[in-house]
C-alpha cells in the first residue's frame, strides 16, 4: 500500500481527498494546508507519494517539489491545481513533480493520473500536455528570469506578497531584519521589481499567490 501525504490549503479538499484515495487502498499518512509545515512533516514521514497544490501560504507548492526532490529522491510528487501557464509547468517538471493534474479534471482521471505516477510513471492532463508542448514549441517565451533568485529570495518574495512585514518575515524564517531586507534588495534588483505592487503582481502571475495585488 503506498503511503500518501496531500498539501492543499483547503480543509475540504484534503478530507474530500483522503476519503477517496483511503477507498482506492492509498494509506494517508498526513495532510497540512501551510507550505512550511507541510515540508517539516514530509522530511520526516518520509511519504511515498505527495500530491501538492501549486498555490500555498507559507511556501509554494514548487518550492517544496524542487526542495524534496533533493532531499527524498524516493518520493513522487503529483501536482494538483487550478492554476496552470506554461511558466509554472515548466517550472514544476524542471523541479522534479512526475504529474500534473489539473482541478477541473474528473475523479476517474485524476485517479488514474495518481496510479500512473504510483507505479513510476508520468501523467498530465490534456490541458496541461498542451501547456508543455507549448513550452517546447516556444521556449523562448516562457519567463525564466525567477530562477536566479535563491531559496530566501524566493521566500521572501512570496511572504511579502502575501501581505507580511519585513519583521514578521524576519520571525517566521528565523532571520535578522537586515538579512530579509538584503534578500528582499536583491530579489527586486534580479527581477527588476520596484515596490510591494509589483512583486504582488509578479507572484500572482507565477502561481505564487491568488490573493487580489494591493495597488
Amino acid at each position: 500500500m503506498k503511503r500518501l501525504y496531500i498539501v492543499d490549503d483547503l480543509t475540504a479538499v484534503r478530507q474530500m481527498l483522503a476519503d477517496v484515495l483511503e477507498r482506492h487502498s492509498y494509506e494517508i499518512i498526513g495532510d497540512c494546508g501551510n507550505g512550511q509545515d507541510a515540508l517539516k512533516e514530509i522530511l520526516e514521514l518520509k511519504p511515498d507519494i505527495v500530491i501538492v497544490d501549486a498555490r500555498l501560504p507559507g511556501l509554494n507548492g514548487l518550492e517544496i517539489v524542487r526542495r524534496l526532490n533533493r532531499q527524498l529522491p524516493d518520493t513522487r510528487f503529483l501536482v494538483f491545481s487550478a492554476y496552470q501557464n506554461p511558466s509554472i509547468v515548466k517550472d514544476m517538471l524542471e523541479a522534479g513533480a512526475h504529474g500534473f493534474v489539473e482541478k477541473t479534471a474528473n475523479l476517474r482521471e485524476f485517479i488514474n493520473g495518481l496510479g500512473i505516477v504510483a507505479e513510476g510513471g508520468t501523467f498530465f492532463g490534456p490541458n496541461v500536455a498542451e501547456l508543455i508542448r507549448t513550452v517546447v514549441a516556444n521556449p523562448g517565451n516562457v519567463q525564466r528570469s525567477k530562477d536566479s533568485l535563491t531559496e530566501r529570495e524566493r521566500e521572501v518574495l512570496q511572504m511579502i506578497a502575501e501581505g507580511h512585514s519585513t519583521k514578521e518575515i524576519a520571525l517566521k524564517l528565523g532571520l535578522s531584519i537586515k538579512t530579509v531586507d538584503n534578500h528582499r534588495t536583491n530579489m527586486m534588483r534580479k527581477l527588476d521589481l520596484h515596490n510591494v505592487a509589483s512583486i504582488t503582481r509578479y507572484a500572482m502571475q507565477n502561481g505564487l499567490i491568488d490573493l487580489e495585488p494591493a495597488i
